[in-house]
């Protein structure tokens, strides 16, 4: 395992190809270890040199829904009704204070994506 400093795009881009064929490597063993440096020194590089942001409210309502296997109907204890999710999903209704700690409570989403864009 030879693992180098991640100092330009091209440095990173070396990285994400070596990292896509230790992926799926089984915990304990040395590709593992490998690939859990690189996951470390790409983040780092990605968090200096790219401003992401923080993610849109509905956009991570949505990736955590994705990631949960949810469906709308998942929603409504943390959102209300099905027309309120609906609506929220849609982007024709707001998320209130209420919904967002609840969101964050139940599903984990960070408060920094929920209140992205609130002013």
């Amino acid at each position: 395992m030879t693992i180098k400093p991640i100092r330009c795009d091209e440095d990173l881009q070396r990285a994400f190809k070596r990292l896509e064929k230790i992926f799926q490597a089984e915990e304990g063993t040395p590709q593992a270890d490998e690939r859990d440096v690189l996951v470390t020194l790409i983040e780092a590089y990605e968090a200096k040199h790219y401003d992401f942001g923080p993610a849109d409210p509905v956009e991570a309502i949505k990736f955590r829904m994705e990631q949960e296997g949810l469906t709308p109907r998942d929603l409504e204890p943390y959102i209300g009704q099905s027309g309120r999710v609906s609506e929220v999903l849609n982007r024709k209704r707001a998320l209130s204070l209420r919904m967002v700690k609840r969101l964050h409570d139940g599903l984990r989403i960070p408060y920094e994506s929920l209140l992205a864009g609130v002013r």
